[in-house]
């Protein structure tokens, strides 16, 4: 050791305590007692390890000469009062021991024992024993104990530290700093009590958290009071007109311009009474179905609410309620589970039940709830169901209304009047066991006979609209979202129809069916491959009349896509450019329009003359139930159970929808999406109760066979004459379905697409009679129903850019080119007999055998077995022989 005094310890000045005091967590995490004259603060990298160095590892910084040793406060080799003081991460690292303390030997805060001397001026560091519970090892585990909450602490710091640097630039930002600086030190002085450095470490954790847990509870009691008195402040009671009238529906279009707006009942004729006028029966009735103890509770079921909370956290729904809540939730608030709408109800309960007696909620009650059959109030519904005002029920007839109010849909006598009937004996058993009816009368009692529903207009347009409204009200129930729902809660629903393309679907039915046979009827259906949405919907001008959007029809030759989509699918597959034997062989039933024979004739030539024999044959060699399969896969929703031969020139039934869904899908490259009218649909609360921009389409068709199928049908409006302006791509097929009356049809169709839209016309009668135009002709899918598409299709895209359907790659075989200039062998004389067993002359694909072709039935007519098939053309200046003109 070398000579001289050692220095001086500096004394370590007393720990200031209070309220003001800086407290063992206001002090800057790694902040140093000031350094001594001449001293060189020691960096936090310098701190000593805590475990033996070996000799050959290099020597540490030392101090100066003539330093002396920095003391070190809040630090102690005894862990049970460790972390007494000093700084956040001081607090955080309780319980470990402190190295430098250690190795200088000092002792409890305040002390400054050493273990050994120090001469002045020298800077060797001190040894000391290690002894077992001062191991590395222990010293070690303790670290490991301790770090976490050092790391999580210096995390929330410098968030902290970030967050202060921000505020503090705002407007009275240093104010709301140092309020939160006051407030930071009070918890903080909460938390740890007074004189935190007398406990251990243990005793100070235990007592942090104890009072944690005080202050946890007292918030959980305090938060309801609160919510409780914000709620009554800010939280009005809606009158009972207000309720009602706020449960209107919107439907809008898809740019949010209002389609309609309906009121869901009798609200325009809904007349209140008073509750004198209610039978006493008739109110005890309503008692017993829904809150028997109505007259003495509190107008609040607190087990019912915290059931319902419990439900709603769990993923559950419901909950048991009073006539209150019952009023508040159908009349005012909505029927969504949430917590949110729990909370309302019951600020609104409260306030009604202290502002109203119990007779004037129940009046207002029974003047507001919705019975079902679109009406508000006792006196609407027993108008709706008994055709009598409600002063002339019976006991038996109030049971039955008071029956049905929980789930009108469900419990109407016209619906299901089994559950009906349950209903009304539970709601009868009631009374008698609270005594409001003599058990007598109650035996006599049977149950009440209604009167039929009617259809309630209720603010539902009644033009092409109404349909539009009815179509989307279907589809709301099918989501999930029912009629109650539906007249209940003010539903705001977004449809996918575009407004403008609404008005020229209209436009273009009225100036082409100026002027025509009043019998005519006609459907107008255009779909968004890319999203299935309905882009216009017209089915009639009658909105509550028959919507012939959604009537099933047979769909002529439309069919033929699915037929080569069948033949594309098969393995090998049939290209478009194989060619077949298309000419009609005398003596046999199948037979082609005027013009539309050929002998060498591709499937794509065959598609554009809309040759009934080449499909028939093909329809045959895929086999009627791959027709089927082909056409579901598309998108065409019915059954089409058994086919036959006769589904390759469409004697099976779809509807418009669903034919502009599955031409949509050949659009989209085989992609199909759902066809739909309901974008989005939210409550008046704002709740989402559902989103199409969610739902993903199904790729059901491979895209290259997609687009071969498109391909076949690119040179069909051109050949018919209705190519679209501005050379615009699309692709087409015209059908039209014979009568059973001679050298007459039924039903006349055009389905065309571009990539933007895909659009179907359909033209017939009410009673399947023949459809004639204006000269007396008959109507063919060449004729209206082109001519509208055509109409609509430039009106509509006018604007829109002009998409291509992509390169055409053939599946097999080469690229038939255009085939709409090729020529034709004269039509036969005769249309009658078996069915042609044509076979294709020459094939650029692998073809397999063929098969024979199915005879059609001899007893069956053109509209039952062979409906679809091209009825031969009429001579120019004769009467047609039925069927389609050449191109069809």
């Amino acid at each position: 050791m070398r000579g001289g005094a050692p220095a001086p310890r500096p004394a370590v000045p007393p720990i200031p305590t209070g309220p003001d005091a800086p407290g063992p967590h206001t002090r800057d995490v790694g902040a140093a007692p000031e350094s001594a004259p001449g001293k060189v603060p020691k960096k936090p990298s310098e701190e000593p390890s805590g475990r033996p160095e070996p000799s050959a590892a290099p020597a540490r910084r030392s101090r100066p000469t003539g330093t002396a040793a920095m003391p070190a406060v809040g630090t102690s080799d005894d862990p049970e009062t460790a972390g007494s003081g000093g700084d956040d991460a001081g607090a955080a690292r309780a319980g470990r021991p402190d190295r430098a303390a250690a190795a200088r030997g000092t002792g409890p805060r305040g002390t400054t024992a050493r273990s050994g001397s120090r001469t002045a001026g020298t800077a060797a560091r001190p040894t000391r024993a290690v002894s077992r519970s001062e191991s590395p090892g222990n010293d070690r585990d303790d670290r490991a104990t301790a770090v976490p909450r050092g790391r999580i602490a210096a995390v929330v710091a410098a968030v902290l530290a970030v967050v202060a640097a921000r505020v503090v630039r705002l407007p009275g930002g240093p104010a709301a700093v140092a309020f939160g600086r006051r407030v930071r030190s009070r918890v903080v002085l909460y938390l740890d009590g007074p004189h935190p450095e007398k406990l251990s470490a243990g005793a100070l954790r235990w007592r942090r958290a104890r009072r944690s847990a005080y202050a946890g509870a007292a918030a959980m009691a305090a938060a309801p009071v609160l919510a409780l008195v914000v709620g009554w402040l800010f939280i009005p009671v809606p009158t009972t007109d207000d309720a009602v009238e706020s449960q209107l529906n919107t439907v809008s279009f898809s740019d949010g311009t209002v389609l309609a707006r309906i009121a869901p009942g009798e609200q325009g004729n809904r007349q209140k009474v008073e509750l004198a006028q209610v039978p006493p029966s008739v109110r005890f009735a309503v008692l017993s179905a829904e809150d028997r103890s109505f007259y003495s509770n509190a107008g609040f079921d607190v087990t019912g609410f915290g059931r319902a909370v419990w439900k709603n956290l769990t993923g559950g729904t419901g909950g048991g309620s009073t006539i209150t809540q019952q009023y508040v939730k159908n009349a005012m608030v909505g029927d969504e589970y949430s917590l949110v709408r729990k909370y309302k109800e019951l600020i609104i309960s409260l306030k009604i039940s202290q502002e109203r007696s119990k007779d004037e909620i129940l009046a207002d009650y029974l003047n507001s709830i919705y019975f079902g059959r679109g009406t508000y109030g006792i006196q609407a519904a027993s108008q709706a169901y008994f055709g009598r005002p409600v002063e002339t029920l019976s006991p038996s007839e109030g049971a039955l209304l008071a029956g049905v109010i929980q789930a009108p849909s469900r419990w109407d006598p016209a619906e299901n009047p089994d559950d009906a009937l349950r209903r009304w004996n539970y709601v009868m058993d009631g009374m008698v066991a609270q005594g409001w009816l003599p058990a007598s009368e109650r035996a006599a009692a049977t149950f009440p006979a209604t009167v039929p529903p009617r259809r309630v207009a209720g603010g539902v347009p009644d033009d092409d609209r109404g349909h539009i409204y009815s179509a989307v009200r279907d589809e709301l129930r099918a989501l999930g979202i029912d009629e109650d729902a539906l007249v209940t809660e003010g539903l705001q629903i977004q449809t996918t129809i575009r407004p403008e393309a609404q008005r020229e679907a209209v436009e273009a039915v009225r100036s082409k069916m100026r002027g025509q046979p009043g019998n005519l009827r006609t459907a107008t259906v255009s779909i968004d491959p890319e999203t299935g949405g309905i882009l216009a919907y017209y089915g009639g001008d009658n909105g509550a009349g028959l919507d012939y959007a959604r009537v099933e029809k047979q769909a002529g030759s439309t069919f033929k896509p699915f037929v080569l989509l069948a033949a594309l699918q098969q393995d090998p597959p049939i290209g478009i450019s194989t060619e077949f034997d298309g000419r009609a062989v005398p003596g046999e039933t199948v037979r082609n329009v005027e013009g539309a024979d050929c002998t060498n004739c591709s499937l794509k030539r065959a598609m554009t003359l809309s040759n009934n024999v080449v499909f028939t044959a093909l329809g045959n060699r895929v086999g009627p139930q791959a027709v089927a399969a082909a056409a579901r896969q598309a998108g065409i929703t019915q059954p089409m159970e058994d086919p036959n031969s006769g589904i390759a020139l469409g004697n099976q039934e779809t509807t418009p929808v669903d034919l502009a869904s599955a031409y949509a899908t050949f659009s989209n490259e085989g992609m199909y999406f759902r066809p739909h009218l309901v974008q989005r649909v939210t409550t008046a609360s704002g709740e989402v109760l559902y989103d199409q921009s969610t739902m993903q389409g199904e790729q059901r068709i491979d895209p290259r066979v997609a687009r071969n199928v498109t391909e076949a049908m690119r040179d069909v409006p051109e050949y018919d004459g209705v190519s679209l302006e501005g050379g615009r791509q699309s692709a087409g097929k015209t059908g039209t379905v014979q009568s059973h009356v001679e050298s007459q049809n039924n039903d006349a169709w055009f389905a065309g697409y571009t990539p933007a839209a895909s659009t179907v016309v359909w033209v017939g009668t009410d009673d399947n009679t023949p459809i004639r135009s204006a000269d007396g002709r008959p109507v063919y899918g060449h004729g209206l129903p082109s001519e509208i598409w055509k109409t609509f299709m430039d009106d509509a895209l006018e604007d829109a850019p002009r998409e291509t359907f992509g390169p055409f790659t053939p599946v097999a075989g080469a690229d038939p080119g255009d085939t709409t200039g090729e020529s034709s062998s004269p039509a036969p004389s005769s249309s009658t007999s078996a069915p042609s067993s044509a076979t294709p002359t020459s094939t650029t694909a692998p073809l397999v055998e063929e098969s024979p072709v199915e005879e059609v039935p001899g007893e069956l007519t053109a509209g039952e077995a062979a409906a679809g098939e091209e009825p031969a053309a009429p001579v120019e200046g004769e009467a047609p022989a039925g069927g389609d003109p050449p191109g069809e």
